[in-house]
């Protein structure tokens, strides 16, 4: 059981920037669709909320794998 342990509790940092990568596409993508029903336009706001989402995400990913 404490090997189960040790790795459950070495892999949450990357579950933790697993969850953070999809949460900031899902809610950057989900900000830009609003305003692009609010605002009445093709799309664009929803394009650069999932750009701006990955960027984020990856950043956060990129900052757990190479920060111990």
């Amino acid at each position: 059981m404490k090997a189960l342990q040790s790795t459950i509790v070495g892999s949450g940092p990357a579950a933790a920037a697993s969850y953070t990568l999809i949460g900031a596409i899902v809610l950057l993508g989900g900000i830009g669709y609003a305003l692009d029903l609010w605002r009445g336009t093709a799309h664009w706001f929803l394009f650069g909320g999932l750009v701006l989402g990955l960027i984020v995400g990856f950043y956060e990913l990129a900052r757990t794998i190479w920060h111990p």
